[in-house]
């Protein structure tokens, strides 16, 4: 099975509002593994796992972030797996 790892910068009111579990909930609901962690900017994540699975999440977390959360840019850069064997909060 082909996996990918995509790396997201997120900005805007994303901290504070729920939106490290909102990550971890949905890349659990997709099967991925990978990190969440807030940044002096905003939050960064690693997703990594099936092509379809990974965009996916993707395009959920971009789509339907908590009520709260008002996403001012979200980067996806896909890069090389690492082989991540859990999604955690950071």
């Amino acid at each position: 099975m082909e996996t990918i790892r995509v790396r997201l910068a997120i900005t805007g009111v994303v901290q504070g509002v729920g939106f490290r579990p909102f990550v971890y909930r949905t890349a659990k609901e997709f099967q991925l593994n990978g990190w969440v962690a807030n940044d002096r900017s905003g939050v960064q994540a690693e997703l990594e796992g099936a092509p379809t699975q990974v965009w996916s999440a993707v395009e959920r977390i971009r789509s339907a972030p908590p009520p709260s959360a008002t996403i001012g840019e979200l980067v996806a850069e896909q890069t090389a797996p690492k082989g991540y064997d859990k999604f955690e909060i950071v």
